[in-house]
């Protein structure tokens, strides 16, 4: 534990934080897999990887940076993406420029990264580096693990080969490529409340297979991996709008195969079909997307000829979200490595309540805290932490009167003050109930205290309850 002088200082720190969070989020967004290139061509990264910067924590920084008379040009952030293992030269790296959006969000992507065949790695991590326009370094984030393919499998995918099998619930990106051109480009992606092909920005979309024999109004999902010809529906991650029911089809040739049921892989190409329509697609022109009526082919009533602009290539996309609070704090080292929880363990109950934290990149200057209040942590590896479950009494509730569920955030602390902030929270539950229709006895016996702490050792065996907000 802290000493007690530093331990107050930085529960009123946390205090603050907690009625007025001033986080700083860094959200990478990238597609799963990646195509290897050949010789001198270079095959780019299709969709590009995405950096998105948001929070009023960037502002408050900037603020604080600009009040040291370092000028408007002290407190930009800037940075650089590239490959895990690369060499240190920023030949080989991309210089990434943000600008703020209408919704104060910072992006910028890396429209030049690829992957040669001299590199015989089957999987990466691309490295992202931010700093401050002064110099001053914000830390290094890393992406999910990209598989790399030579190129998109033309043979019928079997489930054995998941890896490049889409499965529902899983997020996708769709985009558009006229006569191969990458300056061509257009990707499916959302704008004020309406869907867009963008040559700047993708969109993240969930891809939920349905249950066909429902009613269209109600539209259950369901498990399973992807097969064409099954009724789908793309659902946009970051803004929850969602395109009609469609019917996803392979798509060869400039044609809509009709009676093709197979698993869908990465990187074909595919079309979708508005579930119910005359042979409607959904399409681009331009930037607008609109729904084009397929031709049918009379010679092949499986088949049905399509536009250009109705042919998607079909890619699965990964989120890694990195959140830090370094508002209250004099931080003078990188922000990273910024943990990231992905799972919570009890163990044990009574007074020795032990709570397990897992998941990536923890290290021993790290300290769990239930709320306002620290607990005792014990650093097991980089991937897990073990805490001693604090007392209710310490939020101010006796076990013996407490009848509602007290829920508290969990945060990661650093030693020097800076705050990770996650989207697990802590619940203590009374297991005290009163059974409907019982009467409650409004006087207790004088020799009640051993029954209650009976109980109390009793319900406190099972009485945390963890869950994750969604």
């Amino acid at each position: 534990r802290s000493n007690p002088y530093q331990a107050s200082l930085l529960q009123d720190s946390v205090r603050r934080y907690l009625q007025l969070p001033a986080d700083q989020t860094v959200l990478i967004l990238h597609a799963k897999v990646a195509q290897k290139s050949y010789g001198n061509e270079k095959r780019f990264f299709c969709p590009p990887p995405c950096v998105y910067l948001s929070g009023p924590g960037w502002k408050l920084k900037q603020e604080q940076i600009k009040a040291r008379g370092l000028g408007e040009a002290g407190f930009r952030v800037c940075g650089y993406m590239g490959l895990d293992s690369m060499g240190s030269s920023l030949m080989e790296t991309q210089k990434l420029s943000f600008e703020e959006q209408p919704d104060a969000k910072g992006f910028s992507c890396a429209k030049a990264l690829y992957i040669s065949d001299t590199d015989k790695r089957k999987h990466f991590r691309l490295v992202l580096k931010l700093f401050f326009s002064n110099g001053q370094e914000i830390g290094t984030f890393h992406s999910k693990l990209i598989k790399v393919i030579s190129k998109p499998s033309q043979k019928k995918q079997s489930l054995k080969n998941t890896d490049l099998c889409i499965s529902s619930g899983s997020k996708v990106s769709l985009f558009n490529r006229l006569r191969s051109q990458t300056v061509s480009t257009r990707y499916l992606s959302v704008e004020g409340g309406a869907f867009i092909a963008s040559a700047r920005q993708w969109a993240a979309f969930t891809l939920h297979l349905a249950d066909e024999r429902c009613p269209r109004s109600e539209f259950p999902l369901r498990e399973g991996y992807i097969r064409y010809g099954s009724a789908v529906r793309l659902v946009c991650t970051a803004s929850g709008l969602t395109l009609p029911p469609l019917i996803i089809r392979k798509v060869m040739k400039q044609y809509a195969m009709l009676d093709v049921d197979e698993p869908i892989s990465q990187l074909h190409k595919c079309a979708f079909q508005f579930q119910g329509s005359d042979r409607m697609y959904l399409c681009l022109s331009t930037d607008k997307v609109i729904q084009f009526q397929a031709s049918p082919c009379p010679k092949e009533a499986n088949r049905e000829l399509l536009n250009d602009g109705s042919c998607w290539t079909i890619i699965s996309t990964e989120t890694v979200e990195y959140t830090f609070s370094e508002s209250l704090a004099c931080v003078r080292e990188p922000v990273s490595p910024v943990p990231l929880i992905a799972a919570l363990q009890l163990t044990g109950g009574g007074d020795v309540a032990m709570l397990e934290v897992q998941g990536e990149y923890f290290h021993a200057h790290l300290k769990v805290w239930f709320g306002d209040v620290e607990a005792e942590t014990m650093y097991r590896s980089p991937k897990s932490l073990v805490c001693v479950v604090p007392d209710v009494s310490a939020f101010g509730s006796d076990w013996r009167w407490l009848r509602y569920p007290i829920t508290v955030p969990l945060l990661l602390i650093r030693d020097d003050g800076l705050i990770y902030s996650s989207s697990f929270t802590f619940t203590y539950t009374p297991e005290q109930s009163c059974i409907p229709g019982q009467q409650v006895l409004s006087d207790v016996p004088q020799d009640s205290d051993k029954l209650l702490d009976s109980i109390h050792q009793e319900f406190t065996r099972t009485n945390f309850h963890l869950f994750m907000q969604t």
